[in-house]
């Protein structure tokens, strides 16, 4: 390998090594000070972390920074933006399913499942304090808040959902399309079982945005569902 392609891999194993230095940082700081505590330094920290980077980098590469944000970002059209916007949120899928297939492959299905869905108990809340944080949901926003939220996660840029109003006090929740069951569909395959992960993932999701909103699971795989969506969930506040 030439000196050129050496240092470009150093720079991108220093990216590797930083986001798992931040992720454990955040991870300790929630063992020792517990989970509302290490969310509201995460948020501290991530302010002024993106701060600091984006300006070196901007310096190092130089590009002007506009509110914030890089400036050849914000000169690209919105559609452009949206794409990125959308392709950053099936890495994320993509990355997930690695992780996923990972453990699968060397430890089996059952460690798999395991891991993922303790994983879905952390990542849930840590979403929806990002979502309320960044949309001024406030500490009891109800159903209505719950709504924007789920409109905002990265699931909603993935796949494709719904939301009916059921009565005053619920509203039902449907993913039409599954990115995940889709792929293995085609594949041949039976659905993915996901709903040990389902419901950690939704419960926890909701009640981070209210505590006093219900979950319920009215179908999920390795339920049975019709081919109008993939799972459903009722979601309601008793008043």
């Amino acid at each position: 390998m030439d000196e050129k392609k050496e240092v470009l891999v150093q720079v991108m194993d220093f990216w590797h090594r930083t986001i798992m230095h931040y992720a454990l940082w955040f991870s300790e700081v929630q063992h020792q000070k517990g989970e509302q505590k290490a969310l509201e330094i995460l948020n501290s920290v991530f302010k002024q972390t993106y701060s600091v980077q984006m300006n070196r980098l901007a310096k190092v590469m130089g590009f002007e920074m506009s509110d914030d944000l890089p400036q050849p970002l914000l000169e690209l059209n919105v559609d452009k933006l949206k794409e990125l916007r959308d392709a950053a949120a099936v890495n994320w899928l993509a990355n997930d399913g690695l992780w996923f297939q990972a453990v699968e492959f060397k430890y089996g299905m059952n460690d798999a499942k395991r891991c993922n869905d303790s994983c879905w108990g952390h990542f849930s809340p840590f979403e929806a304090y990002t979502i309320k944080t960044n949309l001024n949901l406030g500490e009891n926003s109800g159903l209505e808040g719950l709504k924007k939220a789920l409109s905002d996660r990265l699931y909603a840029f993935v796949n494709e959902q719904e939301i009916t109003n059921e009565t005053d006090h619920s509203f039902i929740f449907r993913m039409k399309k599954c990115r995940v069951q889709a792929a293995r569909n085609r594949k041949g395959l039976d659905d993915y079982p996901c709903k040990s992960g389902g419901l950690v993932e939704y419960t926890s999701f909701a009640e981070s945005i209210d505590p006093r909103i219900k979950t319920e699971c009215i179908g999920c795989p390795p339920d049975k569902h019709p081919e109008e969506w993939f799972c459903a969930w009722r979601f309601s506040i008793n008043e």
